[in-house]
């Protein structure tokens, strides 16, 4: 299984997937620059200092939500779907793995008792955030 796999339709990115076991040494963001979520991988030895800082006010245009979710216990199986509600695969999420949701259209499903953490950007405009539709058949479940 890739450390870090990219769900795409053609060219489009719907999403990436840090499985547990990625590692590297340093920063690594993962995310391109022009995403309006950024992912970056940490990894310091022991008494590494990263300096004290605040953040600056930077006014930034969000047109699309895009999410991360961190399984902290269980498993969890993400449908992928195109922009035009399409269903294209699946992929099962467990412990310790994180998702950016960066485009198109998801569903999910728990696979066991699941814990997680979302980040988005906020604040949630509840049914106004989001348009829902009918997921994908249990029995036309796809994995690549």
């Amino acid at each position: 299984m890739e450390q870090i796999e990219k769900i795409k339709k053609k060219d489009k990115l719907l999403a990436m997937i840090i499985r547990d076991n990625y590692v590297c040494d340093g920063v690594d963001f993962i995310t391109p620059n022009e995403y309006s979520q950024q992912v970056a991988y940490m990894h310091h030895p022991a008494g590494k200092v990263i300096d004290a800082h605040v953040h600056n006010m930077v006014h930034r245009n969000v047109v699309l939500t895009q999410e991360v979710l961190f399984i902290k216990r269980g498993s969890l199986r993400v449908d992928f779907y195109d922009e035009y509600e399409d269903y294209l695969e699946s992929r099962d999420l467990h412990e310790g793995d994180i998702i950016l949701l960066v485009s198109g259209g998801h569903g999910f499903q728990a696979l066991e008792e699941v814990e997680m953490v979302e980040v988005k950007q906020g604040p949630y405009a509840g049914e106004q955030d989001k348009k829902r539709f009918a997921g994908v058949d249990e029995n036309q479940i796809v994995y690549r």
